[in-house]
């Protein structure tokens, strides 16, 4: 009788603490209340207010948004664990350098550590139901008296991020807001949802450009080395209810086989507590592969990365789905049949916010419970996936040569390996040496190394089977800088010496310095065999002027536009957005030097968004008036620029004799999903000054061209492929990848790829970069 009432103290001792507030008591509304969505101020002051009423969870604010806003994360656990955090931090510290952690230390570590299981919600703002369910959860790990949340509280840490892009949580919710019961209720706004980078704010987890990708990275991942982490999504709404892992093959090949069986195990168990609930329509091993580290940062870091999908409605409004409308295939499964992986299919119905949010909430109840009951199963793997790194024997380590023709971007690619904990030794000779017996050798090795995507079909010898993403992410080939596999030790070398250049044209910082320059008012010369820079006149050498740079800006959200916005002012570049009215209006030349038009669909540029899908002042596109104006703005010598598929917008508008050599041509014949192909240079062309003879450029489903002169770039007659997936390279061996058309004293640069891919390509940032100034 003693030991029952020592148990119901213990109850509700638990349960003691003044209640925390609910979520409706809060905002007003239960989550998953049709038509309301959330501010973002209102999710922190409730995660505050929650902190103040339990011991069971502590907030903190760990960095600011693009736009300001604070990033904040809840630590969930029990009381004792959290008064006790710098302690479970040092453990996982321990635990994932096995180099000063024994075998012996680090059976005691485990069984005193706790199971560390980041989630992360909403990184792509329309998803607004993750944000939603994070609130719920955490009330309900607070309140609910229930043996899950008890075990979950005792053996993990849950580090919850309720929002990764607060920015755009309120971007979605004011526009959602000023058209709720117009006929654009539920639509997206027509602005990226990122200052930035918009949907591809979860494509940025190597490169860490954005600030949001910074501070997790470096104030989430780098300290706690979660052994979890849990990504929230929604997909669209005419297939699956949800996904959850297993994943498509291909799995990247530098992922521990051990974290891809425990995502395995975590995965099945989420589809089969989704299944015992009720829920239909859960489909694994479909449609998201586990290929590009750009989305999977913590699998480099002997952690696992659960993605779940969820069906979206619009937005906060419900939507009626009918049997008809279910999708007849889909990678993996057909949404319309009972499979293996697709056990009970969701055929139609109603699907609203808290359909949503029931299926999330049930799957990180799942997630979390697991982690609890197999907390030592999940320390003891973490250091053993930590140990087969550092006993990685071949090859023995990447060698970053001294002398390298880009220092800018060399150090950029050591700086970014550094920031995702990879051990770089600084040599005196100005090279570096990755070794690769270190816990994230993986990670250093997936950068590096030159991919070989499989070749997947839909079927045996029928068409390829589309990645979920690219297939190609190797830095030196992106970046321009020579790294070579050693089997031991290099030499040392003599200390470099300073080659008396005052501005290389091949370093890429050199356009930060002389864009410094132009905004001091202080001239600029350049070589224009060399394209070496000066500050003082020299013989023979041109005075370079700053460029007046229009960037093309539609309604319609265009991701490579504000990677284009981003990679120019990194570098300094003054620039304005250029909209449909301002160019249909004309007389663009006297305040333009330079129009640039990111990648973009050409039936974007031309028609924009069309009459009754959004409000009557974001429709259209350029029509006729802009490419009069623009004809006219090349006929005065200004500069055309077109990167991608924009430029068969300015092909068919602007009457230029190029011909797209792909066009027509099926993907059984021709297929470049995100690859890095060789090429050649034009020698002496302005637009290739400071380049090597032979690059490497980004090709991702990109034009290349048959035109009657104005090559500038053309692609290698044989061995085109030099990182990723290529089918039927014949098509395009030595076709152009570049060209300089001439209209009136104009000229129209066409580029067939996306030169400033990612933030990522600093070898073609050159070609951009002197394509603004050339003229």
């Amino acid at each position: 009788m003693r030991l029952k009432c020592a148990g119901l103290v213990l109850a509700c001792c638990w349960l003691s603490v003044a209640a925390p507030p609910t979520p409706e008591s809060h905002f007003g509304h239960k989550m998953g209340a049709a038509r309301r969505v959330l501010d973002w101020d209102r999710v922190v002051s409730y995660f505050r207010a929650l902190e103040k009423s339990s011991s069971r969870i502590r907030v903190e604010e760990y960095g600011r948004s693009a736009g300001g806003r604070p990033l904040v994360v809840a630590l969930l656990s029990a009381p004792e664990t959290l008064r006790a955090l710098p302690r479970y931090i040092d453990i996982q510290r321990r635990l994932a350098d096995p180099r000063i952690t024994s075998p012996a230390q680090a059976g005691s570590l485990i069984r005193r550590g706790k199971a560390v299981v980041l989630i992360t919600c909403s990184i792509h703002s329309t998803e607004i139901g993750a944000t939603q369910a994070a609130v719920e959860l955490a009330y309900r790990m607070l309140t609910g008296d229930r043996p899950r949340f008890r075990a979950i509280l005792e053996n993990t840490i849950v580090l919850l991020v309720p929002s990764l892009n607060p920015d755009g949580l309120d971007l979605v919710s004011r526009w959602y807001r000023k058209t709720l019961g117009t006929p654009f209720e539920g639509t997206s706004p027509p602005e990226l949802y990122q200052k930035y980078v918009g949907h591809d704010n979860n494509r940025d987890w190597y490169i860490f450009s954005q600030p949001e990708t910074r501070a997790t990275v470096a104030r989430l991942h780098n300290v706690w080395h979660p052994h979890i982490v849990y990504d929230l999504h929604q997909q669209g709404a005419y297939g699956s209810r949800m996904f959850v892992p297993p994943w498509m093959d291909p799995i990247e090949p530098n992922i521990d086989p051990i974290l891809v069986q425990e995502g395995n195990l975590i995965g099945m168990g989420m589809a089969m507590d989704l299944t015992a609930a009720g829920k239909t329509g859960v489909v694994v091993n479909a449609l998201y592969d586990c290929w590009t580290p750009a989305r999977h940062y913590q699998a480099y870091h002997a952690g696992m990365r659960i993605l779940s999908e969820a069906a979206s409605a619009r937005i906060a409004s419900p939507l009626t789905v009918k049997p008809g409308e279910i999708e007849d295939r889909a990678p993996g499964y057909n949404p319309r049949e009972r499979s293996w992986n697709y056990l009970e299919p969701w055929l139609g119905g109603e699907w609203g916010l808290a359909d949503i949010i029931d299926y999330e909430l049930i799957a990180m109840e799942s997630c979390l419970y697991q982690a609890a009951t197999r907390r030592e199963d999940l320390l003891r793997n973490f250091y053993r996936i930590g140990k087969r790194a550092v006993e990685r024997k071949t090859p023995f380590a990447f060698w970053i040569p001294p002398g390298q023709r880009d220092p800018g971007a060399t150090r950029k690619l050591v700086e970014t390996l550094e920031f995702g904990m990879v051990e770089v030794d600084r040599r005196k000779d100005g090279g570096y040496l990755i070794r690769m017996r270190q816990p994230y050798s993986g990670f250093a090795k997936t950068l590096l190394e030159r991919q070989h995507y499989p070749d997947l079909r839909l079927y045996p010898g029928g068409p390829p089977r589309r990645p979920y993403d690219v297939t190609a992410h190797t830095l030196p080939l992106l970046m321009g800088v020579r790294v070579e596999t050693v089997d031991a030790e290099p030499p040392p070398g003599a200390p470099p010496r300073p080659d008396g250049a005052l501005l290389s044209g091949a370093d890429t910082a050199s356009w930060f310095a002389v864009n410094q320059k132009w905004k001091a008012g202080s001239a600029v010369w350049r070589d224009p065999a060399s394209g070496d820079f000066s500050f003082d006149p020299r013989p023979g050498w041109k005075r370079l002027e700053p460029p007046r740079i229009g960037l093309y800006k539609s309604f319609v959200p265009n991701i490579d536009e504000g990677w284009t916005r981003w990679v120019l002012e990194q570098f300094g570049f003054e620039y304005a957005s250029v909209g449909n009215h301002e160019i249909r209006a004309g007389g663009l030349k006297p305040k333009y030097g330079v129009l640039l038009f990111a990648d973009q669909s050409p039936a974007v540029i031309e028609n924009g968004y069309r009459p009754g899908a959004m409000p009557d002042e974001f429709t259209g596109g350029l029509g006729n008036e802009g490419a009069a104006a623009l004809r006219e703005f090349a006929a005065m010598g200004g500069t055309l620029i077109f990167l991608n598929r924009a430029a068969a917008w300015g092909i068919d508008r602007l009457g230029l004799p190029v011909k797209n050599v792909l066009s027509g041509v099926s993907s059984r014949d021709f297929f470049c999903p995100g690859s890095l192909l060789n090429a050649s240079l034009t020698s002496g062309h302005p637009l290739t000054l400071g380049l090597p003879a032979e690059i490497t450029l980004w090709n991702e489903h990109s034009p290349a061209w048959e035109a009657a002169g104005g090559s500038v770039v053309r692609y290698v007659s044989s061995n085109v492929l030099a990182s990723g997936w290529l089918l039927g390279e014949k098509h395009i061996a030595g076709k152009s990848a570049l060209v300089d058309a001439r209209l009136g004293r104009g000229h129209v640069l066409l580029f067939g790829m996306r030169p400033q891919y990612r933030a990522q390509s600093y070898l073609t940032f050159k070609l951009l970069f002197n394509a603004l100034v050339a003229w």
